[in-house]
C-alpha cells in the first residue's frame, strides 16, 4: 500500500466546505493556534508524527496544464503521519480530542461528528485520497523510537566527554549508562502485524510484487515482441 512506509501511515483527507462557511473554520482554526491547550490531547498521542489543517480556496488549486474547472466548494485539506493502523489512529484521535475535531471539521459538508466512532470511520474513508508516493527517512522507527535514539545519543555524549581515568571506574560509568538507558534501546523494524487479515494481505501484496519486479528488484519482466502481431489487428479493423 502506498499509504505505508515501515511503521508510518500517511493520511489525507479532503473535505468540501461551502464558501458561506469558510470564514467560520478560518476563525476557528486561528482561535486553535491562539490557545494551544484546545489541543492537548492530540498534543499526547505519541503515536503521531504530524498533523495539519489547511483550508484551500475553490480559486486556490495549482494550476499544473489540466484543463479549468469550475469548482462550487472550498476544501480543508487534512494530513497527517502517524505510527500503527488505520483504525488505531481513528480511534485514538476520537478519543483524545473529540471536541476538537468536531471545531475543526465544524463546517465540512455532511461531518457526522467524531463520536460515534462508525459515521466518523466512514466519513474520513471516504474523504480520504491515498498517497501516490510516501517517502520515509526513518520507516523502522516510530516517533518514539526516534526520541529514544535521541536521548541514548546524548547520554553517550555526556560519557564520552568526560571519560573516567581508570578502566574500573569507566566500566562501572558504563554499566551505570546501560542501567540508565535500558528502556531507550529498542531495535527498529515493521509494527506488529494488526490482525490476520492484515497479515494476509501483505502476503498477497509481496508475493505480486516480486512477480511483477522481480526477486532483486531488477526491473519489470522484459516485454517480447510478437510477430504478425500488429499486423493481424489492423486486418481485424480493417474488416
Amino acid at each position: 500500500m502506498s499509504n505505508t512506509a515501515g511503521k508510518a501511515y500517511a493520511m489525507n483527507v479532503l473535505t468540501p466546505v461551502p464558501p458561506r462557511w469558510t470564514w467560520v473554520n478560518r476563525l476557528i482554526f486561528m482561535a486553535s493556534r491562539a490557545i494551544s491547550s484546545s489541543l492537548s490531547g492530540l498534543l499526547g498521542l505519541s503515536l503521531i508524527h504530524f498533523a495539519r489543517w489547511v483550508i484551500i480556496e475553490r480559486d486556490q488549486w495549482p494550476q499544473l496544464g489540466q484543463p479549468p474547472q469550475t469548482l462550487k466548494n472550498d476544501y480543508v485539506l487534512f494530513c497527517s503521519n502517524f505510527n500503527g493502523t488505520w483504525d488505531q489512529y481513528i480511534d485514538a484521535f476520537a478519543d483524545g480530542i473529540p471536541g476538537g475535531l468536531d471545531l475543526l471539521w465544524y463546517s465540512s459538508t455532511k461531518y457526522p461528528h467524531s463520536i460515534p466512532i462508525t459515521p466518523f470511520k466512514n466519513y474520513i474513508r471516504a474523504n480520504q485520497v491515498d498517497t501516490n508516493y510516501y517517502y520515509n527517512a526513518t520507516p523502522g522507527s516510530g516517533q518514539r523510537d526516534i526520541k529514544q535514539a535521541l536521548r541514548l545519543t546524548e547520554a553517550i555524549k555526556a560519557l564520552a566527554a568526560n571519560p573516567p581515568a581508570d578502566d574500573a571506574a569507566f566500566a562501572q560509568a558504563y554499566r551505570a549508562l546501560l542501567r540508565q538507558v535500558q528502556g531507550q534501546m529498542g531495535a527498529p523494524g515493521y509494527a506488529p502485524v494488526a490482525s490476520l487479515d492484515t497479515e494476509r494481505a501483505d502476503e498477497h501484496r509481496c508475493r505480486f510484487v516480486r512477480e511483477r519486479w522481480g526477486e532483486g528488484g531488477a526491473g519489470p519482466p522484459q516485454s517480447r515482441r510478437v510477430e504478425g502481431l500488429a499486423a493481424n489487428v489492423r486486418e481485424g479493423q480493417d474488416a
